[in-house]
Order: structure tokens, then sequence, then C-alpha cells
């Protein structure tokens, strides 16, 4: 009984050691001092039995206070007390050697002074120093060898209870980043060790207390998870997981291994990294895009930004990342989503104190309330992010569909133009190429509309400085109310997982990756231009949904079912960016082209727009539907109720 008493003692002293995040810097200063204090006593006391040499009380209490005061300035000036111990290098050792140095210099002069005056002086004035150095260094050595053991034995008996991970990525800085992943004791999981793939390495051999694992091919890796018992593996970046995509990500998902990896360091909350479990946004991202951030943050600088749907998921993050970027004069967000609003706003309080921000409630749809907030701020750039944007929704209701995306759009760019806003830049998308729905077709209008306006300033037609560049991209990972979302819902609720067709496929793109490449378009349009985003490879929705499945833990057909529902009204099976008779000449960003598309004249396009807001205010939904299939020939309509009117 009294043995397990002491055991349990024991671990709850244990756990108390290792869950001290780290000693605080005065107590180490304090430690530091009262060793360096000792280390002089005893150097003073072998003086003395060695030389013979016995000073007077009042003179060793001299050198005694006199010693602290040195220490202390030795310590301050080399700051050997602010470095976490338990991460000790060669650097905090010479650290400590120079305080320890310049501890002992000091105390030269008081020496001098205190020391009596006879043939010995000389002798003491040597000998007193260096063993005072000699002492103070090896006591502070073993000062921190006994913290650093103490947390060790505590981590290990700690590691003992929690989930073994391997790390997986560039070794250079993995024994590092796998110490301080290792101080989160929230969490369960423990790094037990490093995995590299090297065919001409030996299996295992350890840098420091890290066992690094050699692996030639996955029957190594599935020999050694067994044998060490692994039960997940932490990327140490997005680079290493997506070049693990089709071989240890999918290894793991096979055998259901948890599958972590670590954010960049500027996003860490704290100084430990937050580990967080793989999404399948990650999955399906690419290498981050490098954007030229000075010439963006120069365009921006000391300019009035308007965004319209700001609450939006692409609004909200061209919020985010130009507040990031500082030096604008004000950011106006436009929306009438109250609770979206009310969100962000909350966000940019917190996140940017200094940025000077105005969230205003307003419906691209009313004129007046869009002429009121230009005439209110003047904005120098606009990005109109504003839009419908799903699919069947749009297809129940054409009417709606065309006032918010291609009236109000017309709205949006008419005011900026009589306020003379610099640029006007529109977020379109790839269901506006050979639109077969009423959305796709809606965002053609638009596009068609403000590289219209466009022209006709550039030709001198219309009077103004406007330059309107449009954006054109695919599918957002993890935007409001896209197929990710609603998948995560159907596999937490056990399914089924409901797609659409077997072979659809659809381009995808991170929300971040969108609106950085939507920031450098901004800069590098010339006005008139659809700038046309490198989407990569098309996504197999059914592919996307068995592998949501297996990061969630389960085995799709077994434990959830993928139920095929037949395409929706407007639906495609296949996406496109560009349409056959569009070609796309290069831009100076790589994943960035200009499409080249046929034009329309601005005045036929106004008087057409004229038509399609009576009506569409009208709700005529057959006549605003066959006016917009007149403009577009391209259009014709897919699973849709609208196909009569292609007839």
């Amino acid at each position: 009984m009294k043995r397990n008493l002491h055991i349990s003692f024991f671990r709850k002293i244990m756990l108390m050691i290792s869950r001290v995040p780290y000693i605080s810097h005065r107590l180490i200063l304090l430690g530091d001092v009262v060793i360096s204090l000792l280390a002089t006593m005893l150097s003073i006391f072998s003086t003395e039995s060695l030389l013979r040499i016995f000073l007077p009380s009042r003179s060793i209490l001299t050198i005694y206070l006199l010693s602290i005061v040195a220490s202390l300035v030795g310590f301050l000036s080399f700051r050997t007390h602010k470095s976490i111990i338990r991460h000790s290098n060669l650097q905090s050792l010479w650290r400590i050697l120079a305080a320890c140095a310049l501890k002992c210099l000091l105390l030269l002069p008081v020496l001098y002074w205190t020391l009596p005056d006879n043939s010995l002086r000389r002798f003491s004035l040597g000998l007193i120093p260096c063993i005072d150095l000699l002492i103070t260094m090896f006591l502070l050595i073993v000062f921190r060898i006994g913290l650093i053991s103490a947390y060790q034995i505590a981590t290990r008996n700690m590691h003992n209870q929690r989930h073994k991970l391997l790390i997986f990525g560039q070794q250079d800085d993995l024994p590092h980043l796998s110490a301080l992943l290792n101080l989160n004791f929230r969490s369960t999981y423990h790094v037990a060790g490093v995995l590299s793939f090297n065919a001409n390495e030996r299996s295992v051999y350890h840098m420091g207390n890290l066992p690094i694992y050699f692996a030639k091919n996955m029957n190594d890796v599935a020999r050694l998870v067994r044998k060490e018992h692994i039960e997940g593996i932490l990327f140490a970046s997005q680079h290493d997981l997506l070049a693990q995509r089709d071989r240890l990500v999918a290894f793991c998902m096979k055998h259901h291994l948890r599958l972590f990896t670590v954010p960049p360091i500027d996003r860490w909350k704290y100084t430990t990294p937050q580990a967080r479990e793989v999404s399948i946004e990650d999955l399906l991202g690419r290498d981050e895009i490098k954007i030229n951030m000075p010439l963006i943050q120069e365009n921006l600088k000391d300019k009035t930004v308007l965004i319209s749907g700001a609450a939006g998921s692409i609004g909200s993050e061209l919020c985010r990342q130009i507040a990031t970027m500082g030096g604008i004069k004000r950011l106006v967000l436009f929306d009438f989503c109250e609770t979206g609003m009310h969100n962000l706003r909350l966000e940019l309080e917190e996140r940017f104190p200094d940025l000077d921000f105005s969230p205003i409630i307003g419906d691209v749809r009313a004129s007046r309330r869009v002429d009121f907030v230009f005439r209110k701020f003047h904005p120098d750039i606009v990005f109109h992010a504003a839009a419908y944007k799903h699919v069947p929704l749009m297809e129940a209701n054409p009417c709606e569909a065309f006032r918010v995306n291609a009236i109000g759009t017309r709205y949006m760019a008419d005011t900026a133009l009589r306020y003379g806003c610099e640029k006007f830049v529109m977020i379109s998308t790839d269901k506006a190429v050979n639109p077969t729905s009423v959305m796709g077709a809606s965002k053609r209008l638009a596009e068609i509309y403000v590289q219209s306006l466009d022209r006709a300033i550039a030709g001198g037609h219309k009077e103004g400085k406007t330059r309107f560049i449009t954006t054109r991209f695919g599918n957002v990972l993890g935007s409001q109310g896209s197929v990710i979302p609603r998948f995560k819902e159907q596999i937490a609720k056990g399914g089924p997982v409901t797609v659409t067709h077997p072979k659809i496929t659809r381009f995808f793109m991170t929300i971040p990756e969108a609106c950085r490449l939507v920031l450098e378009a901004s800069v590098i349009g010339q006005g008139g231009d659809i700038m046309v985003f490198d989407m990569g490879d098309p996504v197999r929705i059914a592919d996307l949904a068995q592998r949501m499945i297996k990061l969630a833990g389960f085995t799709p057909g077994q434990d959830i079912e993928i139920v095929y529902t037949g395409l929706r009204p407007g639906e495609k099976l296949y996406e496109e960016v560009l349409n056959n008779a569009e070609i796309t000449p290069p831009s100076p960003h790589e994943k960035i082209r200009i499409a080249t598309v046929r034009e329309y004249p601005y005045h036929e396009v106004a008087a057409e727009f004229e038509t399609l807001k009576q009506l569409a205010l009208e709700v005529d939904i057959d006549g605003s539907v066959s006016l917009t299939k007149r403009l577009i020939p391209e259009y014709v309509s897919n699973n849709s109720e609208f196909e009569k009117l292609d007839k």
C-alpha cells in the first residue's frame, strides 16, 4: 500500500514538472546568483587553505557583496537567464562562460584592495578568480543539467502514457520542432521519432534523444508502425504533405493512422506550435502561390478600399489579407448579411486594432444605397465580390440572380466610374464559361458589362478614368455552402454522403490562394481584362468524398455509403475556365492568364441591361432568361426547365 502511495506521489511530482511550460527568468537569475556566490565562497576557502592567507571577516563580507553585484552584471549583460534551459545548447554555454569571466574581471580590483599586502598577493590575485571561474562554471552547468534531467525524466514518464507520432519533413529543423511540439502537454500525442525515405541509409540512428527512422519503401514503414506502435504521422509543412499525397498519406488513410500538420511559424498562436489534424483542404491545396507583395502594398498604400460581399468567403478573406498588409487609408465593408458582417467586424477589431474600417449594411440591388456608400467614402479601389452563387437555387430564382449578379454589378460599376475610382475588380466564376445555368449566365452578363464599359472608356465613348478588371476562377475550398462542409456534416451523421454523379469533376482552389491571385490581378490587370486563374487539375467529386470518409477514420462503402443522386438543375459534369473560342496570352504572373473573349459594344449592352432590369423586376422569368440566351449564344441550359428556350 505504501509503495503504491509512493508511486502515486512520484507521478504527481513528475506531472507537475512536465506541465511547467518554463521556469521564471527571475527564478533562474536568482538561482544563478546564489550559485555564483557559493562559488566565490568556495574559491576563497580554497585559497585560504592552499596559501594559508586568512582574510578579515569584514573583507570577506565585502567580497561576497561585490560578488553578488558582479554576478548580476555578468548574467544580465549576457542574458544567461533568458533562454529556456531545457533547450540549452553550445551558445548557452558560451554565454555562461562569458558572464562568469566578466564577474571575475570585476572582482579583481576588489581583491586587490582587500587582500593583505604581502608577497603572496600576486598569487592570490591569479588564483582566486581562476578557482572562482572554474567552480562557478561547474556549478552552473550542473544546475542546468539537473533541471534538464528532471524535466526529461518527467516527460519520459508522461510520454509513455501518450499516443506515438512520427514526424515527416526536412530533417534539419525536425529535432527542434519535435521538442517544441512535445511541450504541448494538453495533447494526447507525443512525437516519438522522425521518418525519412532514404534507400542508402541504415534503418535508424539518433539525433540527440530523437530516433531517425529510415525507410526504403512502404513495407519498411508498415513494419516500423507495427513495431513502435505508431498511431499517426505529423507533416512538418504543407509542401511535405502534398509531396507525399499519393504515398505516405494514402498509406495512413488505408491503415487508419491519424494525419497531423503544423501551420507556418508566423501563424503559431503561442510559442509552442499548435499541431492540428490534416483536413481535406490541405490535401487538395497546392504549394503556396507567390505574389508580388511589395507591389500590391504600394498599390494599396494610403488608399480607401471598398469590398462588396465583404461578409462572404472571398470578401472576408480579402479583408483579412488587405488588413494584414497594412498601410491602407480605410477599408469599407459592404454587405447585406447582418450576422456575417457582425462576426467580421468583431474579428477585425480583435486582430487589427489599428485598422480604420467601416462596416456598411446594404444591397447592391439598391442603387441609391450604393451611391450613398461611394459618395461618403470615395473609394479608390473596389473589389466586387457580392453575388448569388448556388446553382440549383438560382435556377429556381432566375430573376433574383439577374438582379444581383448582373444588374447589381452594373450599379456598382457605374457608380465607381461616376465617383472616379481608380480600379474596379470583379470576382467572376468558371461557371460563366459556356454557361448551362442561370447562375453562370448571370455572371457572364456581369463580365460582359464591365468589359464593355472599360472598352467604352478606353475608346473615348464614356468619360472617366476607372479601369475595370475581371478575375475568373473555380470553386473555393470550404466556402459557405460548398460541397466540403456538406460532406463533413453527412459524415458526422454517419452518412450517407450524397454525390450527384460518379463522373462529376470540379476545379478547386483555397480561399487564401484565390484572394492572393485577386490582389495580384488588381495590380497587373490593364483594364478590360478577364484574368483567368490556373486552377490546377480537376478533382472528381466521388474521389473527394472517399478521401474525406477515410480522413474521418471510416471505410467508404462499409462504414459510410456514397449515394449518387443525379445532376441538379443547371449543373455540369465538367467545369471549364475557358470556352473553345477563348485564347489566353500569358500575364506577368505564371498562375494568371488573360482570356481573349468576344467583345460587345457598350451602348448595345447598356440597352439590353435596361430591358433585363425591367423583366427581372416584373418577375418575367421566361423573358429574362430568353434575353440572356440571346445575349450569350453559348448559354445552353442543362437538366433545366429552361431547355425549352433553347429550341
